[in-house]
């Protein structure tokens, strides 16, 4: 068929839309979720409850690893390869998984054999797990503790990150511990992921994000009723989305994960694709 100048011209506004359409989701990256809020159903039917979040319009999870999480131990028995094979089935991808830190000090070698088989370029610590009695001095020490191991990830071509709860944002012996941490934690060797649902307690994702440029691996999204005083799907609370956003490209975000229930989920992709 000959394709005339006019017609040439007269398609290429819509294969533009097309393209810009594919790049269209916040920073130009796929919309993802972090899987421990749907832990149950994942348990019971792991490649249902996985076409069902693609379903939904999801592209990228976040996985929590098995061995370590009582929730998923179901799924301990996959291989890396048959785990791979089912989410990439359901047309899905995982790059990111949360580990626990007792996992990360003493069986370092077998989760990056794991991970490497998965496809993972991210591993998270999704927690230190000290009391809420710990001091300053046990936080110090525990992330000089994940430094060293972050130098053995990064050999092993992954990126370390630290998941942050409600905790790090208190103050110890008039330092908030989040800052301390960020004093702490080696640049390159330990990058953050941020936990936006810390805006219930009046800190803004934004302020971390340009604060410490460079230092940011993912985020977790969530957003909150300041009148309800309750979690709300993205788009429905206080959380200022577009300048969230456009911090992120200061932090060096590399992807996004909403974790909330999978009712939040629905509402919280329709308003990250539209944005």
């Amino acid at each position: 068929m000959n394709t005339t100048r006019r017609q040439f011209l007269g398609a290429a506004p819509a294969a533009l839309a097309a393209a810009q359409a594919l790049h269209a989701d916040p920073l130009g990256m796929p919309i993802g979720c972090q899987v421990y809020p749907v832990r149950d159903a994942l348990a019971k039917d792991f490649e249902g409850t996985l076409r069902e979040l693609a379903a939904i319009g999801y592209r990228t999870i976040e996985m929590c690893s098995p061995p370590s999480y009582a929730e998923f131990r179901p799924l301990a028995g996959l291989s890396a390869a048959q785990m791979r094979h089912t989410i990439e089935g359901a047309g899905l991808r995982c790059e990111s998984c949360h580990y626990q830190f007792r996992e990360l000090k003493e069986n370092l070698d077998e989760r990056m054999a794991f991970a490497k088989e998965l496809g993972l370029k991210q591993l998270v610590l999704s927690s230190f797990g000290l009391p809420a009695s710990a001091t300053l001095a046990e936080y110090k020490q525990a992330a000089t503790e994940l430094n060293r191991i972050g130098e053995r990830t990064q050999k092993a071509g992954f990126q370390l990150g630290y998941h942050n709860h409600n905790n790090e944002f208190k103050e110890l012996e008039g330092v908030l511990i989040y800052d301390e941490l960020m004093r702490q934690f080696d640049a390159k060797l330990v990058k953050m992921q941020f936990q936006v649902a810390v805006i219930s307690l009046g800190f803004e994702a934004a302020t971390y994000l340009k604060k410490y440029p460079g230092r940011f691996l993912s985020l977790h999204l969530a957003d909150y009723s300041t009148a309800d005083k309750t979690a709300v799907p993205v788009g429905s609370g206080v959380v200022d989305w577009k300048k969230l956003f456009a911090a992120a490209k200061t932090g060096g975000v590399k992807n996004y994960f909403v974790e909330m229930d999978l009712k939040a989920m629905k509402a919280s992709y329709t308003y990250l694709h539209k944005l």
